[in-house]
């Protein structure tokens, strides 16, 4: 099997399929609440965005609970 046609798509490739950093075991289940906004300020950039899964190592589980404890701050205007 031959490898991608440019270099630019073999860099895509080889970024695509990055391996995962470990994943995080430190973060305690009662501290992600929309009423703790600076501790959910850890995953949300500076510009507002939501840090992903990759970036803070976290499990698909805990990762969808933050996004929703980050989103319920915003619409509760605890976060920006």
């Amino acid at each position: 099997m031959v490898g991608p046609k440019t270099k630019e798509r073999a860099m895509n490739l080889r970024r695509a399929n990055r391996k995962m950093p470990r994943r995080r075991l430190d973060i305690p289940v009662e501290s992600i609440n929309h009423l703790n906004p600076e501790y959910l300020s850890k995953f949300v950039s500076e510009t507002g965005k939501i840090y992903g899964r990759r970036i803070t190592g976290v499990s698909a589980k805990m990762h969808r609970r933050i996004t929703r404890e980050v989103k319920r701050a915003r619409a509760l205007n605890l976060m920006r």
